[in-house]
């Protein structure tokens, strides 16, 4: 077996080193030099050589962290790893799987060749925007599930009335998912927009009246989706309404559209670094579960038991 050596871009060396320290390896060594004009050079302070290489990067604020990653795969090939494993705990461009209209891109799959072309022997990731993504990578790719993580959190909170909400159409099936394992009801928020990140009306299918309602999304961006869902779930006659939600973009005013909010809490996975505090924002760890992840994949054993 050769040896497995994990390594962090820029923006995801926090969760990189709760990954690593969980794993039982230090973060290995790697430094990302700039040129003046911001051109971007990565090198390994390390051999590699030989080596199974985790590289870990979240792809927010994706321009600049895709180009690193991809960078940082290729001098891995470049300098002999016998293995790279690109682990991408938030997938940017996921949102845009498909020609919603005329003469877009579909920049998901654009996404996956840069990687793939890169290098990238096998991809790590976590609750994409849309399943059929994975269908875009011609290599092996592990799609763990955030549910993982927030199944425990909602069963210690132990909340008497509680249904799960969808606060669209598209993520139906995963609010279902959880309401099928907690044997409770569901309910869903039919949005119409008039354009990306704006909301022209939204309906309530369901009742939630005296519910704890929790509402489940895969991200959360301006938040505006979300707030909106949970004040037209309020004026229903919900006691309560929290979110669980994998991938805190949270850019824009979302911030103070979550502090405006009736949503007690908003609960998060640390996939993508926040920006800022809130008091309303509680953020839960997937560093065990792609370290185990990780354990599987160079262990050769299944990685089933990590689902719920």
């Amino acid at each position: 077996m050769s040896e497995v050596k994990i390594f962090a871009g820029s923006n995801s060396t926090d969760l990189a080193e709760k990954i690593a320290k969980n794993y039982g390896k230090k973060l290995g060594d790697v430094t990302l030099s700039k040129f003046s004009d911001g051109e971007m050079s990565p090198s390994y302070n390390e051999s590699i050589r030989g080596c199974t290489v985790f590289i870990i990067q979240s792809t927010n604020q994706p321009s600049d962290n895709i180009l690193e990653l991809c960078l940082m795969i290729d001098a891995a090939k470049r300098a002999s790893a016998y293995k790279v494993c690109a682990v991408i705990p938030y997938f940017g461009y996921a949102r845009q799987d498909r020609k919603d209209r005329p003469r877009v891109s579909i920049a998901a799959k654009l996404i996956a060749n840069m990687i793939t072309s890169a290098g990238a022997d096998r991809i790590m990731t976590c609750d994409l925007h849309a399943g059929q993504i994975q269908g875009f990578f011609d290599i092996p790719l592990d799609h763990l599930n955030g549910s993982a993580i927030f199944v425990p959190y909602l069963t210690q909170l132990n909340l008497p009335d509680m249904i799960f909400a969808a606060p669209d159409v598209g993520g139906v099936a995963r609010a279902r998912a959880y309401a099928k394992h907690f044997e409770v009801e569901m309910v869903v928020c039919d949005k119409h927009r008039k354009r990306a990140n704006e909301i022209a009306s939204m309906q309530l299918i369901g009742d939630v009246e005296g519910k704890d309602v929790i509402l489940v999304d895969d991200l959360v961006d301006t938040a505006g989706t979300l707030c909106k869902a949970a004040q037209i779930i309020k004026e229903k006659g919900a006691k309560s309404v929290r979110a669980i939600v994998t991938h805190g973009v949270l850019s824009g005013k979302a911030y103070d559209n979550i502090e405006n909010s009736v949503l007690e809490e908003l609960v998060i996975t640390n996939t993508i670094p926040l920006s800022q505090k809130s008091s309303k924002v509680r953020v839960l760890s997937v560093a065990d579960l792609f370290a185990k992840a990780i354990h599987a994949v160079t262990g050769h054993t299944s990685i089933s038991s990590l689902f719920i």
